[in-house]
């Protein structure tokens, strides 16, 4: 009898399988085309619900032209890392007009938001050190303190007598202290209670973290995030941003002092050991931060569209937890069920992903819709009815 070959990977494929009968295994869907508030996926045009590019930045004339001229000046590629000779000056700009924008001294451009976790907090925390994290931090965080070899201690999710509970007991026996926190929740769309938190580091003398990912271009003055949403500038010291989503490029960022951005020249180990954005890249996220500080348009039709979309589901009956911004979770519970829902909902003609264990909590499992600035009335009030559709269909309603 012939013996298996490791190199099959058996073990994995019976991993697989297992996802199947679950009924939440997935297969990638496929863009074809622009993301838009309309987009082609498997071929089909749908009102797309899930993606990230809140302002509509992802496909802007605007954007696009800054990308084309930056491609024709400074080529395809940079050709390097940042500490050798991968630093063009545009890449200078870009980190200038962020920090303009952010309001702080200065800013570190990282190739992505993880990126910024994984690298950030373990350049700053080491052993002898203290990280408080919010028990539904990002992914990337988690990571980030684990390669870290500080201790890390979880409060409950935005309870502020919890998290004083940890600095009481374990303050005092750590050198430095760091509490983390996400700034928006991506997967309940809540905002985190970040004066509170403050209030509590300068009691207990801790460092404050907070992850903008989806608050950039979303909370605050055109976009600032959550530091400028609570008046909180000076205040915190690490800011992480990212120009993924609503600037609707690629990368991410750290702001702070010049202390810190020069430190994490030295020691950021994704800073150091990958290739400089490509000048498209750089060139279109310069000219997203320039409309933004041009006006609050994008950032106020964003909300509007939120606000607006929030209500028809809430009024519908459906279960929207605790959204407090454009991220607005469908709840259903059960995995194979909201994934079911998901699919339901792209054959009336919606795109909204269906989101399982690990990514949310067992027993948790929802569709999670992202409203942008690009969204007409009308195809919101169409992917309104499909919800009410489907979730009637499904008795979910």
């Amino acid at each position: 009898m012939k013996t298996p070959s490791v190199h099959e990977m058996h073990f994995l494929k019976e991993k697989i399988d297992q996802l199947k009968e679950q009924g939440v295994y997935r297969k990638l869907p496929e863009l074809q085309g622009p993301s838009g508030a309309l987009s082609v996926i498997n071929g089909k045009e749908v009102i797309n619900l899930s993606s990230n590019n809140y302002l509509g930045f992802a496909n802007h004339p605007r954007l696009k032209k800054a990308a084309i001229e930056a491609v024709e000046k400074y080529g395809a590629g940079a050709g390097a890392v940042r500490t050798i000779i991968g630093t063009m000056d545009i890449h200078n700009q870009m980190e200038s007009i962020l920090a303009e924008f952010k309001r702080e001294e200065a800013v570190i451009v990282f190739q992505s938001g993880l990126t910024c976790n994984s690298g950030t907090i373990p350049a700053v925390m080491e052993d002898g050190d203290l990280i408080i994290s919010d028990e539904l931090n990002h992914a990337s965080i988690i990571d980030g303190c684990r390669l870290s070899k500080a201790k890390t201690v979880r409060f409950k999710h935005s309870d502020m007598d919890d998290l004083e509970r940890v600095l009481k007991e374990n303050c005092h026996k750590y050198r430095n202290r760091l509490i983390i926190t996400d700034g928006v929740f991506s997967m309940d769309g809540d905002i985190a209670k970040l004066p509170d938190i403050v209030e509590l580091a300068e009691k207990y003398e801790c460092m404050t973290y907070v992850d903008d990912a989806h608050a950039s271009g979303v909370l605050g003055e055109s976009g600032r995030g959550t530091v400028d949403h609570f008046g909180l500038h000076g205040r915190v010291d690490f800011t992480i941003g990212t120009l993924s989503k609503a600037i609707g490029v690629m990368g991410g960022y750290v702001a702070g002092t010049r202390v810190l951005i020069d430190w994490l020249k030295h020691r950021g180990r994704p800073f150091l050991f990958s290739t400089a954005h490509p000048p498209a890249v750089v060139g279109a996220v310069i000219e997203a931060i320039k409309m933004l500080m041009e006006s609050t348009q994008y950032t106020d039709r964003l909300w509007d569209n939120a606000r607006y979309f929030k209500a028809k589901l809430e009024a519908l009956g459906f279960n929207t937890g605790k959204s407090e911004t454009p991220i607005t979770p469908v709840i259903i519970g059960e995995e194979a069920k909201a994934m079911k829902f998901s699919d339901r909902l792209f054959e009336e003609g919606v795109f909204a992903q269906g989101i399982a264990y690990p990514t949310v909590p067992r027993g948790t499992a929802r569709v999670r819709t992202i409203v942008t600035a690009e969204h007409t009335r009308e195809q919101l009030d169409r992917a309104a009815e499909a919800f009410k559709k489907v979730g009637e269909e499904m008795k979910i309603l």
